[in-house]
């Protein structure tokens, strides 16, 4: 795992096992998350069993494998270029799996966003992970986070939340 992790807010006592599955979790965010290390889907291949799924309807309904998230999150960092995970505001497993609440943060300072040319704004938000690790991979990602909030902040909605 990256030694350059965000911080964990809160967190439990775990085992040794409960430990390692979190460690994997933690290395998948850590290279989905960076502009510079997420080059889509080889990226994280060596975290993910070879039939993971990635549940995300609402916010990702193209992506359904964590390569899948991998390679549309790399999209979205094209135009977010100094996204960053801020924290890990809760963080805790149960055998094999791994609950992530975190605070992520970036600004539309790269590409135009589906012909937004960049805003330079900044956004900050929320979201929660639930993984299930098998035998050192991820197996299951759900992801759930209101982009909304964030497009909004980017200046990505006008002012009654049409997509623009």
């Amino acid at each position: 795992m990256a030694s350059n992790q965000p911080p964990t807010k809160t967190h439990t006592v775990q085992t040794t096992a409960e430990q390692k599955n979190i460690s994997v979790v933690k290395s998948y965010m850590s290279t989905a998350y960076s502009p510079s290390a997420n080059t889509g889907r080889d990226s994280v291949a060596h975290l993910c069993a070879a039939d993971s799924t990635f549940i995300a309807p609402t916010t990702f309904p193209e992506s359904h494998s964590p390569l899948d998230y991998a390679d549309s999150h790399a999209h979205v960092m094209a135009s977010v270029a100094d996204l960053h995970i801020v924290s890990y505001d809760l963080c805790f497993a149960k055998d094999g799996l791994v609950c992530l609440r975190y605070t992520a943060e970036g600004s539309h300072c790269g590409k135009p966003w589906h012909g937004i040319e960049k805003t330079g704004k900044t956004a900050r938000w929320t979201a929660a992970a639930l993984f299930e690790v098998r035998d050192g991979k991820i197996v299951t990602f759900v992801k759930d986070w209101d982009k909304l909030s964030m497009w909004k902040q980017l200046g990505w909605l006008g002012e009654h939340g049409e997509y623009l």
